[in-house]
């Protein structure tokens, strides 16, 4: 049987490289983004693939486990490559990083769910989730940035995008 708790991720030296799966929830024209009591920063839902899982998996579990949520996939939107330096009081401080990403848009919610992160971010801080409109999303300090902008377009574009990103 194969380890299925294995995140799919490395560090070499001052290097971090991470493959992810994030989900895109949008209800009201608002897209459902974490935080947590550490960092001043929203991010999306989502985390690491685990080995033996594909993306698709790892995003329904992360979903599951960060919001309880059992939803299910439209489709995949954008693929990411993300190059960044990591932030100031994270766990990531000032390491290269390196991560691909999987962001697949969720189904429609069906209901008004209460929505309450009950999981811990990789840092071990307390995560909660966050509505954030995305006609303003550019004023917050949200991640990915380019949320801002593709968001709004994603009803119009059907097609996979890549993104990259080099901060």
């Amino acid at each position: 049987m194969e380890d299925r708790s294995q995140d799919i991720g490395f560090t070499r030296g001052n290097q971090w490289f991470r493959y992810r799966a994030a989900g895109i929830i949008i209800k009201d024209g608002a897209v459902l983004m974490v935080g947590n009591d550490h960092n001043d920063y929203y991010y999306s839902v989502g985390g690491a693939v685990q080995l033996g899982e594909t993306a698709e998996e790892a995003c329904l579990r992360e979903i599951r486990e960060e919001t309880g949520l059992n939803l299910e996939i439209e489709r995949l939107a954008f693929i990411h490559e993300n190059f960044f330096v990591g932030h100031e009081n994270d766990f990531l401080n000032d390491v290269t990083c390196h991560e691909l990403s999987f962001y697949f848009l969720m189904k429609p919610l069906t209901e008004n769910p209460s929505v309450n992160s009950k999981s811990l971010g990789t840092d071990g801080s307390k995560e909660f989730l966050k509505w954030i409109p995305i006609a303003d999303y550019r004023n917050y300090k949200a991640f990915p940035s380019f949320f801002a902008d593709e968001l709004a377009n994603l009803s119009v574009n059907s097609q996979v995008k890549r993104i990259v990103t080099n901060e």
